[in-house]
C-alpha cells in the first residue's frame, strides 16, 4: 500500500501495471473489502507492510467457489523490522482488515511428535477432499509446504476448444448471473449490465481456469464475447 491509501498488486516476480484476468476477481475481493480506515489507524507507515496471499482459481481442483474467498491472506512483512509478522498476529491483522487468513489445521505442534513421512493430510475446508498443501512453520520463521500429490493431478473437465462465442455460451450460465447480480446487490449497487458482465466474467476465469489455460483461448476475446451472451440472459 501506498503512503496515499492506493493499493499496489502484484506476483511473486513483478507489480502489475495492469491487473491480469486471472486476478482480477481477488483484486474486486480486496479493494471492496480491504478496511483502510482500520489499517491507517493501526500503523504509523501503512506503506512498510507487504500482504502475501493465496488467490485461488480452478487449476484442477473444484473447490466451492461460492464459499471460497476470492483471497486468503497467508503472510505480512514488515519493511521496519524486516522480517515477518508472528503467523497469529498476522491473521488477526487479516481479519480485522476484513481479509480471511488461510485456515489452520493445528497449532503448536512438538518438533519431537511430526513426521512429515507420515503426515496425514487433513480435509480441506473449502471442497470435499484432502486439502492440495499443508504450510508448516516454526517459531524463528522458517517454513515448509507439504503437498498431496493426489490433488488436482488429473482435472477432469476437458479444454475449451470451441471459438470464445460457443465458449461463453457454455460457460455463461444462469447460476452465475444470478450469483452475480446478488453480489452486486450486497455491495449496494443498482444492478448495471455492465456489472454484471464483467462479474460473470471474472467468475469464468477463476472457476474455469484451467480449461481456458490448456486450450489457448484469447481471454480478451473471451470478455468480449461474454458480454452479449450476459446481457440476453438478464
Amino acid at each position: 500500500m501506498e503512503s496515499s491509501g492506493l493499493l499496489i498488486f502484484g506476483d511473486r516476480e513483478r507489480v502489475f501495471d495492469n491487473i491480469p484476468p486471472e486476478y482480477e476477481h481477488a483484486v474486486r475481493h480486496i479493494r471492496d473489502e480491504f478496511d483502510r480506515d482500520a489499517f491507517h489507524s493501526a500503523v504509523e507507515n501503512p506503506s512498510a507492510y507487504v500482504f502475501f496471499g493465496v488467490a485461488p482459481c480452478h487449476v484442477g481442483v473444484d473447490y466451492d467457489w461460492d464459499r471460497l474467498p476470492s483471497f486468503l491472506g497467508l503472510a505480512i512483512w514488515s519493511e521496519s523490522t524486516e522480517q515477518f509478522v508472528p503467523s497469529d498476529r498476522a491473521d488477526k491483522v487479516f481479519a480485522r482488515l476484513n481479509l480471511t487468513p488461510v485456515n489452520t489445521f493445528q497449532k503448536e505442534v512438538k518438533v519431537r511428535d511430526f513426521s512429515p513421512e507420515q503426515f496425514e493430510m487433513p480435509d480441506s475446508t473449502w471442497y470435499d477432499g484432502p486439502a492440495a498443501g499443508v504450510r508448516i512453520e516454526n517459531r524463528s520463521g522458517g517454513n515448509a509446504l507439504l503437498t498431496e500429490p493426489t490433488v488436482g493431478e488429473q482435472p477432469t473437465d476437458q479444454p475449451a476448444h470451441d471459438e470464445p462465442p460457443a465458449v461463453a455460451s457454455e460457460l455463461v450460465t444462469d447460476t452465475r448471473v444470478n450469483r452475480a447480480v446478488e453480489a452486486v446487490e450486497a455491495a449496494g449497487n443498482t444492478v448495471a449490465t455492465a456489472d454484471v458482465q464483467t462479474r460473470v466474467f471474472e467468475m469464468i476465469v477463476r472457476e474455469e481456469y484451467v480449461r481456458l489455460d490448456q486450450s489457448g483461448i484469447d481471454v480478451e476475446t473471451l470478455r468480449s464475447a461474454v458480454g452479449p451472451v450476459v446481457a440476453q440472459r438478464l
